[in-house]
């Protein structure tokens, strides 16, 4: 049996809830072999962001070329590009290597409010990356940056703004996520081009501790997608694990700010290896 593959093409996160580090415990916990490319470093743990220090754009490339020359990638996804250089030359590289589905996280803040993504890369965002996902997933700020709107306070707001980003950058589908918002339960609307929309509803749940949750979430998407999932599906089941994974990393709090979800409870719940 092949065993799927999945690539996580972001920075790290040294402390281990976030970036590159949730990615590939995502990717392990629902079955898949995680590949990496590392886009930048961060000093960073709970409580914040202390330092970046992004990698040089061509290493970036030689990353890439390094994995997909040896390794059957089915599905990738990008968080932390950090700049315009960076983005650049992760779209052109992988021009390469078309059918690949690529899930894009449009990283711009921390969960600690801390800038993450340079103002000059913005446009090429919106204009270089986003082109080429087969899916976006902004949370409200997010999707509200990238259209220059004001955040939207209604489930038909972002539905529109959702679908403004799909038309307007040319995505393939949008995946609007609700954490942000102000309801009750956590609505997420999957928006795709072809004009269907899905909508995901769970309880919200009152906790501090979500750090890494977009990456966390974006990652289980393009494990699922690698398993040969289509996407309705993968994104249906991620929501469920982020769910989870949400859940228990509020009952079991790691670091003195806002911790990280658990990623590997779906592990640890089937018990420990003989």
């Amino acid at each position: 049996m092949m065993v799927p593959i999945a690539l996580t093409i972001a920075g790290s996160d040294s402390s281990g809830g976030a970036g590159i580090q949730a990615d590939l415990k995502t990717f392990t916990a629902l079955g898949v072999y995680g590949a990496s490319v590392l886009t930048a470093l961060t000093a960073q743990n709970t409580q914040g962001v202390q330092g970046v220090l992004p990698v040089e754009p061509s290493f970036v490339t030689e990353q890439i070329r390094s994995v997909m020359s040896d390794l059957e990638v089915g599905a990738a996804k990008t968080g932390m590009l950090a700049t315009a250089a960076v983005i650049n030359a992760v779209v052109t590289t992988l021009k390469e290597f078309p059918e690949i589905p690529l899930v894009v996280d449009p990283v711009m803040v921390a969960t600690s409010g801390d800038v993450l993504l340079q103002a000059d890369a913005i446009d090429a965002v919106r204009h270089v990356l986003l082109p080429r996902a087969r899916l976006v997933t902004p949370n409200l700020p997010e999707a509200a940056r990238l259209l220059d709107a004001t955040l939207a306070e209604t489930e038909a707001a972002v539905e529109e703004q959702g679908r403004e980003i799909c038309s307007r950058f040319g995505c393939k589908a949008v995946l609007m996520k609700g954490g942000h918002g102000t309801s009750v339960d956590a609505v997420d609307l999957l928006i795709e081009g072809s004009g269907k929309t899905l909508r995901l509803s769970t309880p919200r749940i009152d906790t501090r501790h979500t750090h890494g949750t977009g990456c966390t979430l974006s990652a289980a998407i393009a494990a699922l997608l690698a398993t040969g999932a289509d996407l309705e599906t993968a994104v249906q089941r991620a929501k469920a694990f982020i769910q989870d994974a949400i859940e228990h990393g509020a009952r079991n709090p790691i670091g003195k700010g806002n911790g990280p979800v658990d990623h590997l409870y779906a592990i640890r719940r089937h018990g420990p290896p003989v």
